[in-house]
């Protein structure tokens, strides 16, 4: 907790200094964000309601899962998301720890068994993460940054890993659009790394009309 605190002041004291220097990009990129999650929310709105329904009957449970994420500053928040596993799923997690495909302190395999019918489509086509435009909404999030990280993952960062928490984590970023899940943990921890230093608002665009196509399955969506 102590290393997070420390962690905190350091990056806030970068997040002033980054803010200072590029005020006019960081006023723009709130703008597109807010503009951006508004026209998604109200597209996709019967999309996500049909998705809401069919949780609902598909298996027990909410349909919104809201779980403790790091953001900016290494601040905590509520990221939301479409339930797409079974209820208790977080309890299984240690007995399948032997199976882990990701490197580092992260966790994903193929078949996740606690993942539902459903939830497979909706973690294939990403539909999961649209709940996520109320984060953006609430400030919480952007469009574009590094996806939001346990507080356990973030706890076994480097030094340069934290980086990352400089920017404000969005819904997309490098990883996203180059390979995803097939990407190792220190290669994705890179490139969160090099959209910070490359970070414009043409960089921002780009990768938001990137990522549309991941809505229409992506090979690389687990």
């Amino acid at each position: 907790m102590q290393e997070l605190e420390r962690n905190s002041r350091v990056t806030q004291v970068e997040i002033t200094r980054e803010y200072n220097k590029n005020i006019g990009y960081f006023i723009i990129k709130r703008i597109i964000d807010i503009i951006g999650a508004l026209c998604g929310i109200i597209l996709m709105s019967p999309a996500m309601i049909i998705v809401g329904i069919w949780i609902k009957l598909d298996s027990k449970g909410p349909i919104i899962f809201a779980q403790n994420r790091i953001g900016q500053d290494s601040k905590e928040f509520e990221m939301y998301k479409f339930r797409s596993m079974c209820m208790g799923a977080e309890c299984q997690l240690d007995k399948l720890q032997k199976n882990n495909e990701m490197t580092g302190p992260m966790f994903k395999i193929k078949e996740d068994p606690r993942v539902t019918k459903i939830g497979r489509f909706i973690r294939k086509t990403s539909i999961d993460e649209l709940p996520q435009l109320f984060n953006i909404l609430k400030g919480e999030m952007a469009l574009v940054g590094p996806r939001p990280s346990l507080p356990k993952e973030v706890a076994q960062f480097t030094s340069l890993q934290k980086r990352r928490l400089i920017a404000k984590p969005g819904l997309t970023c490098y990883w996203q659009v180059r390979g995803r899940s097939e990407v190792g943990f220190e290669e994705w921890m890179e490139m969160d790394v090099e959209y910070i230093g490359d970070r414009s608002t043409w960089v921002d665009i780009k990768l938001i009309f990137k990522t549309v196509g991941v809505l229409f399955g992506d090979e690389g969506a687990r």
